[in-house]
């Protein structure tokens, strides 16, 4: 097993079983219950059951939809890197962190080591829409020291998948 198991909420622990179906429905959760009785060893019903045991226990977050590249790719994307004041004040560290959540041009933003504290993805229209988007969640905070752009020339791979066990699961 390449992942260890934790405790539900209820206190039952994550099984293989349970780990192949989390793992399988992260490539393609449109499958149906016969369809991913192919690659987990369970009947049907059981696969049914124990999806509906895992997005109750909220071990599913939500499910969502990966837009063809047809469809993204003319899309200004950039990674920005950026850096906080030395003495950033929490609370308004906790206000800019909330804007980013709030900002649909931000398709991820992670807190990290080094020399920058924070690095985001955002997607725009274009590069108008992306500079207004940068300077009305970055540019005007004082709590953001400085931020700097790299911009996507193009996706060569997304895959947003975290591997929970040691079966090759199907794409």
């Amino acid at each position: 097993m390449r992942f260890a198991p934790e405790f539900g909420t209820n206190g039952r622990m994550l099984d293989e079983f349970d780990l192949a179906l989390l793992e399988e429905v992260q490539h393609d959760d449109g499958r149906t219950a016969d369809q991913l009785a192919e690659r987990v060893a369970l009947s049907p019903s059981a696969i049914a059951r124990r999806l509906r045991r895992l997005r109750g226990e909220g071990w599913v977050r939500r499910t969502v939809a990966l837009l063809s590249p047809r469809l993204t790719e003319r899309r200004l994307r950039a990674l920005v890197l950026v850096q906080l004041a030395e003495h950033a004040d929490q609370a308004r560290k906790a206000a800019l962190l909330r804007r980013l959540d709030g900002a649909p041009e931000v398709q991820f933003a992670y807190e990290i080591a080094g020399s920058h504290d924070l690095v985001l993805l955002l997607d725009c229209a274009d590069m108008d829409d992306f500079v207004a988007t940068a300077e009305g969640l970055l540019a005007v905070d004082s709590t953001v020291r400085r931020y700097e752009s790299l911009f996507v020339k193009r996706e060569l791979k997304f895959a947003p998948f975290v591997r929970l066990s040691g079966r090759r699961p199907a794409y």
